[in-house]
């Protein structure tokens, strides 16, 4: 049985190599790598797969996942400059590949191990990533 609980959370981000000059920057990440930074409205999707609980007739208590997800995600990225705010892209281009790396990690580390979880990220009504831990 899989559970879903969807989040939203807005946050700016700048797609651009260091090392690379402005025109290679350009090319290859378009306006996404202008030097003013730009912003995206994220759907956060977590998917969390295991057994129902006899006892409760969860798979996870929802509430206790809403706010696993709100400390550890909403709180740290919310109406915050991924490159400049968050030391979790420190050396890290915040793709949208990235940002569910990263999310999926932070909540890795408080779901039990026992649950299969995948993150899904919307970055747009065009762009979206899953992940589920395999690299």
């Amino acid at each position: 049985m899989k559970v879903c609980r969807r989040e939203t959370f807005n946050a700016a981000h700048r797609l651009f190599i260091e090392d690379w000059n402005e025109a290679k920057n350009l090319e290859v990440f378009g306006k996404c790598s202008y030097p003013n930074y730009h912003g995206h409205n994220y759907t956060l999707e977590v998917w969390v797969d295991g057994d129902i609980d006899p006892n409760t007739g969860f798979v996870v208590d929802l509430k206790t996942l809403k706010h696993i997800i709100r400390e550890e995600v909403i709180e740290r990225f919310d109406h915050k400059n991924l490159n400049l705010d968050c030391p979790e892209f420190d050396g890290l281009n915040p793709t949208a590949e990235n940002i569910a790396v990263v999310i999926w990690k932070l909540l890795r580390n408080r779901i039990d191990e026992s649950f299969k979880l995948e993150v899904q990220l919307t970055e747009t009504e065009n762009n979206k990533v899953f992940y589920s831990g395999e690299e």
